[in-house]
């Protein structure tokens, strides 16, 4: 088993990523002592192709930063189908 830290966004499945990265968050609970670190470690995970965009969009929770990298990844996909 991969260690959180070493989780990243493989492709575009930001879904995945997030479901693998909300379960390991689970079980590494203690490791998070604060919303912050767990945003900090989820955003560390994503492409560089939105990964500048979420940090600049100081997310304050996890849900929040999941809405915005999910948005953007959508964003991304379509700008490639056309």
């Amino acid at each position: 088993m991969k260690p959180l830290t070493d989780l990243k966004v493989k492709g575009t499945d930001l879904a995945s990523y997030t479901q693998r990265f909300q379960e390991l968050a689970l079980l590494c609970g203690r490791m998070f002592f604060e919303e912050s670190d767990k945003i900090e470690k989820y955003v560390g995970g994503l492409p560089d192709m939105i990964h500048g965009s979420v940090v600049a969009s100081k997310p304050k929770t996890m849900q929040e930063a999941i809405k915005i990298a999910t948005e953007l990844t959508d964003k991304k996909i379509h700008t490639f189908d056309e």
